[in-house]
């Protein structure tokens, strides 16, 4: 099993507490903190071979058949290590874990700079890939006391279209925005829910913050090291404006699409941003209508977001002071969210100045999603709404600082509903 996600959102915290849960001996390898563990796997990748090696280095590891776990952390530092997967898949006496950040980044190197390097084939149909994500709002919401009850009761509400009784509205609308201020990252998660100050967690995420461009540094190309950081270092900027399009020329100026493509796909690929694409049509099956060149760009992290904005972004958006960049973090949100949920991201604009934030398939329909960082009245979604003959929508759902309600063929619901919806 290979864990893939971006860095720090719990991997390897998460896999090492399940093998120590799960099994009577756990062996576990971080070439990173350890390159020297790699010559464990330079002289062949037969697993009796590989074991053998590792408990010469390290005599106090035990392999027992059928009850031993091997750990391999930041498998992307390690190719040889991956290859072996295939032949422990066949071998059966030990089961694999891997963890990594970074494995879809080596692809962008040029042959010259993988002329030293091994040749390793990925272990196709001997590694099952799964993808984690940083903590997400349903989760905040267990760390911080919502017991299944609330749960039960907020499904019915949603259900029934009956608004959700005050106080627990008040709560989670409370809770949405802290969880816009602190993210999903498990440290920054544990340092604010310990001390319940901004200080500390500012900092947790300004290293978090650093650590990504540092692995910018060493994991890219030479010639697209500055450029890869100077389209990371654009995100906010880029959510600032009135069109969130993705513009190279607001990279640098006369920035070209050819210069950047290639950096901001490494970016994606580290797990560091979500990609949103526009739609030719507002119609199923959305990947059919998506336009491949017409994107907008969200952080996989709205607390990491806030974290690169000014000191002092965290007080205003918990005093609702937050002005126009609040749609933006409010959007950010919610991409977040659908992300998380296993939905690709879509959106609709038109030259008319017509925009929908989100589509997702919802009950078998296209259902557009406006999101509003405060009342609004969805001029888009009302107008898409009034013309199914030439937007083909029928359905269509608002969110924001509101309760629940319905308007003909409007839902509108609080953000903090946002996962709920899994009807697809």
């Amino acid at each position: 099993m290979v864990i893939k996600g971006v860095r720090q959102c719990g991997k390897t915290s998460s896999v090492l507490a399940f093998a120590q849960k799960n099994y009577k001996s756990v062996v576990y390898l971080d070439f990173r903190e350890f390159p020297e563990y790699k010559k464990f796997f330079s002289k062949n990748l037969s697993p009796s071979t590989i074991t053998m090696l590792i408990s010469a280095q390290m005599p106090d590891v035990e392999f027992i058949p059928g009850n031993t776990c091997l750990i391999f952390d930041e498998l992307q530092d390690c190719p040889e290590a991956r290859g072996s997967l295939k032949y422990f898949h066949l071998d059966g006496k030990y089961d694999v874990i891997c963890t990594g950040s970074l494995l879809g980044v080596n692809g962008y190197k040029s042959a010259d700079e993988r002329k030293n390097e091994p040749q390793i084939s990925i272990p196709v149909g001997f590694e099952e890939i799964i993808e984690m994500y940083p903590m997400d709002f349903e989760e905040w919401l267990w760390a911080n006391g919502i017991k299944e009850e609330h749960f039960s009761y907020l499904h019915e509400c949603f259900d029934r279209t009956e608004p959700v009784e005050e106080a627990l509205h008040t709560r989670m609308r409370d809770l949405l925005l802290q969880y816009t201020v602190v993210g999903g990252m498990p440290e920054a998660v544990s340092t604010f829910l310990s001390t319940r100050q901004f200080g500390p967690l500012l900092a947790v995420q300004q290293r978090i913050v650093d650590d990504y461009k540092a692995d910018m540094v060493k994991y890219a190309v030479a010639g697209d090291k500055a450029r890869i950081r100077e389209c990371f270092e654009s995100i906010p900027s880029q959510l600032a404006r009135e069109n969130k399009k993705f513009s190279y020329a607001a990279v640098r100026q006369g920035g070209r699409g050819r210069d950047y493509l290639g950096c901001l796909q490494w970016i994606e690929d580290a797990g560091i941003i979500y990609r949103c694409h526009n739609l030719q049509a507002t119609e199923l099956p959305l990947s059919g209508n998506a336009i491949n060149s017409e994107f907008k760009v969200y952080m996989a992290d709205t607390g990491l977001l806030v974290s690169m904005l000014e000191r002092g972004t965290q007080s205003d958006i918990l005093q609702g002071d937050l002005l126009t960049y609040k749609g933006a973090i409010a959007e950010n949100l919610l991409a977040g969210i659908l992300r998380r949920m296993g939905r690709q991201l879509y959106y609709y604009r038109k030259d008319s100045g017509l925009e929908l934030d989100f589509l997702i398939r919802y009950r078998g329909k296209c259902a557009p999603l406006e999101c509003k960082a405060a009342t609004g009245n969805a001029k888009s979604l009302k107008t898409v709404l009034t013309h199914p003959e030439k937007y083909h929508i029928t359905q269509g759902i608002k969110l924001g600082d509101y309760n629940i309600g319905r308007s003909r063929a409007m839902l509108t619901i609080p953000m903090y509903m946002a996962f709920m919806l899994t009807d697809i």
